[in-house]
């Protein structure tokens, strides 16, 4: 018996030690190549670079319309991803009946959350492009994008949910409070951390998303500001990988900096995210 427990003491600590060590490499791998970027495209970044159009001269090309177009993309991608993805959660999780009719619903968000994104933007070409006939517009990359990352805003979001006591759910409506009421004050106040995470998680996935928006039309040279949701778009990863097919060697320097700043505009996004959950968490009084 002893000698049993002894040589499962060892494992646990034989895997503690593996995964660490994986863990150690990983983050060696990432810092690695962060940094070759870095060290590649960090002198090319100034503010003429963030603020010039593209050009066909590698020396004046620019990233302005790129990462305009990817925080516009990225806002309606945030502002749809939260309303419906949280709202089909809350349905799922506090409205919805057992029943064959839901359990399809679940099997089908699993199976969504494991498709590629290129058979989101195939989706989005027939449905918003052409039946809907949205265009290849800012609305039609950030429903697309959205679409892409729902399940994991209703799985992480539901999980929230579901990790409440259940006891204080029971006391909200023992004291008189309606579903509704109990759903407002408690339940997705206490939440929040849970879904804001799925939400971060989801963000970050979208942003260095290529395939689904060149499916469905984005373009790869723009020399002008979007002004409306209707409008033409580019976004970073698309400008990065024009850059990349770029025979010249200046051009992939552009593309190295693109990637910098990639990087830097996602963390930023995260960033502003958790900061947000902070302070809304901070002000639940109970």
């Amino acid at each position: 018996m002893e000698t049993s427990t002894s040589r499962r003491k060892l494992f646990n600590q034989l895997m503690k030690i593996l995964g660490l060590l994986g863990l150690g490499l990983s983050l060696v791998i990432l810092l690695t190549l962060i940094f070759d970027l870095i060290i590649r495209g960090g002198s090319r970044i100034d503010f003429n670079f963030l603020t010039s159009f593209p050009s066909r001269r590698p020396s004046e090309a620019g990233l302005l319309s790129a990462w305009v177009g990817t925080l516009f993309v990225m806002l309606i991608t945030a502002v749809m991803t939260i309303l419906v993805g949280v709202s089909a959660a809350i349905y799922l999780e506090e409205y919805a009946k057992p029943g064959p009719m839901s359990r399809l619903i679940e099997l089908n968000i699993l199976n969504l959350s494991a498709m590629p994104s290129i058979l989101y933007g195939l989706l989005a070409l027939g449905i918003f492009v052409h039946q809907f006939r949205l265009g290849a517009s800012l609305l039609t990359a950030g429903l697309t994008l959205s679409l892409l990352v729902l399940p994991i805003v209703i799985v992480s979001s539901r999980e929230a949910l579901r990790a409440l006591p259940p006891n204080l759910k029971e006391a909200s409506f023992a004291l008189g409070a309606t579903r509704f009421q109990t759903l407002i004050y408690y339940q997705l106040p206490s939440s929040l951390s849970g879904i804001m995470t799925g939400v971060i998680l989801a963000l970050s996935r979208a942003i260095g998303e290529t395939a689904p928006l060149i499916t469905i039309g984005a373009l790869t040279y723009i020399a002008f500001l979007p002004k409306s949701i209707m409008d033409p778009f580019t976004v970073l990863p698309i400008q990065l990988f024009n850059w990349l097919s770029r025979p010249q060697p200046a051009f992939h320097v552009n593309a190295a900096a693109a990637g910098v700043i990639l990087l830097f505009l996602t963390l930023s996004l995260n960033l502003l995210a958790i900061y947000i959950r902070i302070r809304v968490r901070k002000s639940v009084k109970w």
